[in-house]
């Protein structure tokens, strides 16, 4: 009997292990597709942050949940790139437009510098906390030099020279 409880207690630990996996797993891929229209979350891969991908796609798309330091995302490949490249103090030359939406905002990220993806004090005069936008990577630096870098203008382009400068483009009220 008592072997019996044990057992009994221990599958239910495993069987509540499983489950409390595949709930944040349900989250993880809820906050993914919270980041785009259902015509591009339907049919993206998903990938948690640490890139186990908690469900294969068909489409071009990769989509993330939210981070603490950035919001849900989905990503065409070259975003994954130029993410990839930052993150690795590596250059990165864009050569295609490509949409990354963040359609959910930033959430509870902390924001970003507008100028500098390394910066890390938010005190800083140009941090922002964006709510919902595309950004927009180009193939030539040369399209976004007469654009603004005022991140309170609809459209203007973060990082600006930088290899990882991009278009913000805002689609909702500010965070």
């Amino acid at each position: 009997m008592k072997r019996a409880l044990i057992y009994s207690c221990l599958c239910f630990s495993i069987v509540g292990t499983k489950l409390a996996v595949a709930q944040d797993n349900e989250a993880m891929i809820a906050s993914a597709e919270s980041a785009a229209p259902n015509f591009v979350t339907a049919n993206a891969t998903i990938k948690a942050p640490d890139g186990t991908v908690l469900r294969e796609g068909s489409s071009s798309y990769t989509c993330y949940p939210q981070q603490e330091i950035i919001g849900p995302m989905c990503n065409e490949a070259n975003w994954d790139e130029l993410i990839g490249a930052m993150l690795n103090h590596r250059d990165f030359d864009s050569d295609a437009f490509s949409v990354s939406y963040m359609l959910a905002g930033e959430g509870t990220a902390l924001g970003v510098s507008n100028s500098d993806p390394y910066a890390t004090d938010a005190e800083a005069d140009d941090w922002v906390k964006e709510g919902p936008h595309l950004m927009i990577t180009v193939p030539d630096p040369a399209l976004l030099e007469d654009l603004s870098t005022d991140p309170n203008d609809p459209v203007y382009v973060m990082w600006k020279d930088t290899p990882y400068a991009h278009i913000m483009v805002k689609i909702g009220g500010d965070e």
